[in-house]
């Protein structure tokens, strides 16, 4: 039996821990958005925010658990990249760091937004215009990063390392090619949703994130048991 190179057990290592932060990315943001129903999606958001305001800084631990776990894909899979396509790599990193920034802004609206309803439930008399005013503005703020980040961003770098994948078949080709697939979908949600097609939370905007989501958990799995194909690696 020829015994396993140090660096193959690096990469090795590499695949699995970026398949878990795919896995916490995916279902911490999936939550996370459950969580912000009564201050993003609640009419009576000034009131609703505040008196379910423990539920709603849960959500944003879970986004900044999600920020995280994005950040760490691309610090995880990055060293293996590189080698086969270095100014791919480092477009796909700087994409997905970017994402996460994007996350992290719209995670910091909805914390302005629960510290806005704190101040309306305690004014004595308060200004609801103002108030009203001031949420709208925080709400389009997570709108835009929700729109940008894990729709625009996530396309292209989802491509990008996607399409590494597929010249160099570290992974199955069937996976990279639904990756691309999946990247393009996103994408396309983000212009459409952009430019006022159908709304961020939809049927459609769940049909058109819905393959980049299967290609997300199919590759986390996939990496988390098997890893990077090693005849590859070796080249």
């Amino acid at each position: 039996m020829n015994p396993i190179h140090p660096t193959e057990n690096k990469e090795r290592a590499n695949a699995r821990i970026a398949g878990w932060f795919y896995l916490v990315a995916a279902v911490a943001s999936i939550f996370a958005l459950s969580f912000y129903q009564p201050i993003l999606f609640d009419p009576g958001y000034l009131l609703e925010g505040a008196k379910n305001a423990n539920q709603i800084l849960f959500g944003a631990f879970l986004e900044l658990l999600s920020v995280v776990a994005v950040a760490g894909t691309a610090i995880m899979l990055s060293p293996t990249l590189k080698k086969f396509n270095e100014s791919l790599t480092l477009a796909y990193f700087s994409f997905r760091f970017i994402e996460a920034i994007l996350i992290l802004i719209g995670a910091l609206s909805v914390l302005s937004l629960l510290t806005l309803s704190q101040a309306y439930t305690n004014a004595p008399s308060p200004d609801i215009a103002t108030f009203q005013t001031n949420g709208s503005v925080l709400k389009a703020v997570h709108d835009w990063t929700f729109i940008l980040g894990p729709n625009f961003m996530l396309g292209i770098n989802t491509f990008l390392y996607s399409y590494i994948f597929y010249r160099t078949q570290l992974i199955p080709t069937k996976i990279s090619i639904l990756g691309l697939a999946g990247a393009i979908t996103i994408f396309l949600a983000s212009l459409l949703e952009m430019f006022g097609i159908f709304p961020q939370v939809s049927l459609w905007g769940v049909l058109f994130a819905l393959p980049v989501f299967v290609y997300e958990m199919t590759l986390a799995i996939w990496l988390i048991a098997k890893g990077f194909n090693p005849t590859y690696l070796s080249k």
